[in-house]
């Protein structure tokens, strides 16, 4: 058996230089939401004439301040494909951009075209916080109450945040240095991250709870050793199917559903991670001082 509790710092070492950049981009520069939560437009085209990136940005600019339009964002997706993201558009003002946008780059294809209201992306945004905090609260009150202990609960939370805070983190940077747009794929992404996450440190607890019962007398730290040397390959077995599965659509899917597959890979490696390197050693740490 591994003395896996002897390396509990090395772990929140590990855990504090993934989690300190993260969470300093999340307070400096916060995530970068999409018109999902911000209302706007999003308008992919195909164009029939090779055009370079800075070259349609500012054609399109001119043009579109033209018609009090606002231009966010434009991005290259393909060879002759750009996604734009602008003020909301109205039937009128799309019928316009699209006779510019034929009469100097010919006729183009609409890949995609979404429009979101500002009033129901603040709503989106408010009901989405209000899900996590449900969801975070639930998973506290129903593991303190299977384990009758409210170290158990408050760990397998701790433990929860450390994934949630290391996947927004990481979006955080993203958004910042590459443009990647938070959408509600994304919140649908976090909301299973938190139940990944608590579904494997329950696991592991519930050993620990086990072989208390079994052996009363043996040191707390010893048989956290020995549930976790019981179950990790269990969890390395069990995520590495989930892993397997969402990098075959990371290769293989969409355009529209990869950086959702990202932030649920992100999360399953984190859940993986803490719930025997994050939330056991919180376990020990939390027994030692009560015990002190």
């Amino acid at each position: 058996m591994i003395d896996f509790m002897r390396y509990k710092w090395v772990f929140f070492l590990i855990s504090a230089l993934v989690l300190v950049p993260g969470v300093i981009s999340l307070v400096i520069w916060r995530l970068n939401p999409s018109v999902d939560f911000t209302g706007g437009t999003l308008w992919e085209v195909k164009l029939e004439k090779v055009a370079s990136l800075q070259e349609f940005k500012g054609y399109l600019e001119q043009k579109l301040s033209e018609e009090d339009i606002t231009l966010s964002l434009v991005q290259k997706t393909g060879e002759r494909t750009f996604l734009l993201k602008l003020s909301p558009l109205s039937e009128d003002q799309k019928e316009t951009v699209k006779l510019d946008i034929k009469e100097d780059y010919g006729d183009f294809k609409t890949l995609r075209f979404e429009t979101v209201g500002a009033l129901m992306g603040k709503e989106l945004l408010i009901k989405t916080l209000i899900g996590i905090i449900l969801a975070a609260g639930f998973i506290l009150f129903y593991v303190a109450w299977r384990f009758k202990n409210k170290m158990y609960g408050v760990c397998a939370i701790l433990a929860m945040f450390h994934d949630t805070l290391i996947v927004l983190g990481i979006f955080s940077l993203l958004g910042h240095f590459w443009g990647v747009e938070v959408d509600i794929l994304f919140v649908t992404a976090i909301l299973t991250v938190l139940s990944f996450s608590v579904h494997d440190t329950v696991v592991v607890y519930d050993r620990i709870r086990e072989l208390r019962k079994l052996y009363p007398k043996a040191d707390f730290t010893y048989l956290v050793n020995q549930a976790i040397s019981e179950t990790l390959v269990r969890s390395l077995n069990n995520s590495l199917t989930i892993i397997f599965m969402l990098l075959a659509l990371l290769l293989l899917g969409g355009t529209t559903i990869r950086w959702f597959v990202v932030a649920l890979l992100i999360g399953t490696i984190a859940g993986t991670y803490s719930s025997t390197f994050t939330a056991a050693p919180l376990l020990v740490v939390w027994y030692e001082r009560t015990k002190k």
